[in-house]
């Protein structure tokens, strides 16, 4: 897939899963809980110990899913990420090395931004996607009003986004939300059951 399919299947569902475990195995099994659920792409932080086993592990057993890695802060942890089969790149800030490292292997990357100045930034940097982080210290109010100066910026949520105020993010104008413990955790029956919910609460979001 090209970068611009990458990000289109990853943004599809409006909403993408992130898993922060205490190691790889807690990991597979937490992105797999989402997946089976009927999510089409999740993000490993590479904060979890030996993520990019968990990484290699997903994108083996899983070839359909887009796995991603969180937390890549430098051009080596993104060298890393996509031998290990990572389809997207993500970072809590701006680093125009990974995001160069990722073009150069056809990879999307999503920057963490939390200004307007940031945005910009990103995108002449060439971000594919823009993640506002932490989402927590502002609101879809915030977001609605910066859309109306930048209205080209692909803005993705994380941090403090949950299965009620996604629905508001996404009507706000944001592309996409990216959703942690409140979607991953609690082992997969409760994670299905979050997962269903919040699909069919986004799509009427985004159709407003």
């Amino acid at each position: 897939m090209y970068r611009w399919e990458i990000v289109r299947a990853v943004t599809a569902q409006r909403v993408f899963g992130i898993v922060r475990t205490a190691g790889p195995e807690a990991a597979v099994e937490a992105a797999e809980a989402v997946l089976d659920a009927g999510l089409n792409a999740v993000e490993v932080a590479l904060t979890t110990p030996r993520a990019l086993t968990a990484v290699a592990r997903l994108t083996e057993t899983r070839p359909d899913a887009l796995v991603g890695a969180g937390t890549v802060i430098d051009a080596a942890a993104a060298r890393a990420a996509v031998e290990a089969g990572a389809r997207f790149l993500v970072s809590p800030s701006l680093h125009p090395e990974v995001i160069r490292t990722g073009h150069r292997y056809g990879v999307p990357v999503f920057p963490g931004v939390v200004t307007p100045t940031e945005m910009v930034r990103a995108l002449e940097e060439g971000a594919d996607g823009l993640k506002l982080f932490p989402a927590s210290t502002v609101s879809p109010s915030w977001l609605r009003d910066v859309r109306a100066a930048l209205p080209q910026a692909p803005v993705i949520p994380t941090g403090g986004v949950t299965i009620d105020n996604a629905p508001e993010w996404i009507a706000a104008g944001a592309v996409a939300c990216g959703m942690g413990s409140a979607l991953t955790s609690g082992g997969a029956r409760a994670a299905g059951e979050r997962v269903t919910v919040l699909l069919s609460r986004l799509a009427q979001a985004a159709g407003h």
